[in-house]
């Protein structure tokens, strides 16, 4: 009894520490200005004219599955396959999806692509990225886990200057493989958010200046570890509207639950109902990183949609 009477004011104490140990992160996309770009989701999906459509999903599972990944593309790297039998499937991969620890991989060979085989593993897989971490127990630590988050930005700044060298998505060129998606969880909709041109349209923010590291960091935001990565939105900063196929699946009544709760949040971006997107780890709504692909799968009109008929 006394224990639990202990316990109970331990949890007390701490809750009233949460009202001024708030923990939080500031947004850092910026408006995307007076042109959009066209935010079809489908078009997202690569298409790349070969005789061999590739694509990789890394799961979460942290350091052991960017590990699991990095493996996996070290023996495509050994395998060749479909006509071209001088190319390694390495070469050929069309499309990679990364979710919490995946997605450190999957931003790393998206941005390197097989020079990432030469130093991934020493840049990360043999380094402590919990080294910048606040890890330690404490009364102050779960004081910050009841406010918001026991760590803010020390997982984005770690990434950015120990692994991506402050690279923007910009460097994630749409003419060349792999095309890249990244996938966090939206806790306020409670749907994924796949960073891609649509999210973005859809907050009227510029893709090509974010971080990467924010992205990957966001993907892995485990709750009460750290506190949520928050974007903002920027309502009226943009004319086009909303993707066609975010508008049919609004109004459609048979619309499957994952395609028209991500089509609702897209519209509450653009809307100005949310001033603010806050993101944590993407296992929390799908842990398999498919969130991207099967959207598209469900936004089909056609059989063969989202690749060409070809």
């Amino acid at each position: 009894m006394r224990m639990g009477k202990r316990f109970a004011l331990t949890l007390a104490f701490a809750g009233l520490l949460a009202g001024c140990a708030s923990v939080y992160n500031l947004p850092g996309n910026v408006p995307l200005g007076e042109t959009l770009a066209d935010s079809d989701f489908g078009r997202e999906v690569p298409n790349f004219d070969d005789d061999m459509l590739l694509g990789l999903s890394f799961s979460g599972g942290g350091t052991r599955a960017a590990a699991f990944s990095f493996g996996v593309l070290t023996e495509l790297e050994r395998t060749r396959g479909g006509s071209n039998k001088t190319k390694s499937l390495l070469d050929r991969v069309d499309f990679v999806s990364g979710v919490s620890g995946g997605s450190v991989t999957a931003a790393y060979f998206g941005l390197k692509k097989r020079a990432a085989l030469d130093d991934f593993r020493e840049r990360f897989l043999l380094r402590n990225a919990e080294e910048s971490l606040n890890t330690t127990v404490s009364l102050g630590n779960l004081a910050r886990a009841f406010g918001g988050g026991v760590n803010d930005s020390q997982l984005t700044n770690w990434l950015d200057l120990n692994l991506f060298d402050g690279a923007r998505f910009e460097a994630f060129r749409e003419d060349r493989r792999p095309r890249v998606w990244i996938n966090a969880s939206d806790i306020y909709n409670r749907t994924p958010f796949v960073f891609g041109r649509t999210a973005f349209d859809a907050l009227c923010s510029d893709i090509g200046s974010y971080r990467i590291a924010e992205a990957v960091a966001a993907s892995a935001a485990v709750p009460l570890a750290f506190a949520p990565i928050v974007l903002e939105t920027f309502p009226g900063g943009c004319k086009k509207p909303l993707a066609p196929l975010l508008e049919r699946a609004r109004h459609d009544p048979q619309a499957q639950p994952l395609l028209r709760s991500f089509a609702e949040a897209n519209a509450r971006y653009r809307d100005g109902s949310m001033r603010f997107v806050k993101l944590l780890d993407g296992g929390l709504v799908d842990n398999f990183g498919l969130s991207g692909f099967s959207i598209a799968l469900m936004a089909a009109q056609r059989p063969f949609e989202p690749m060409t008929e070809r």
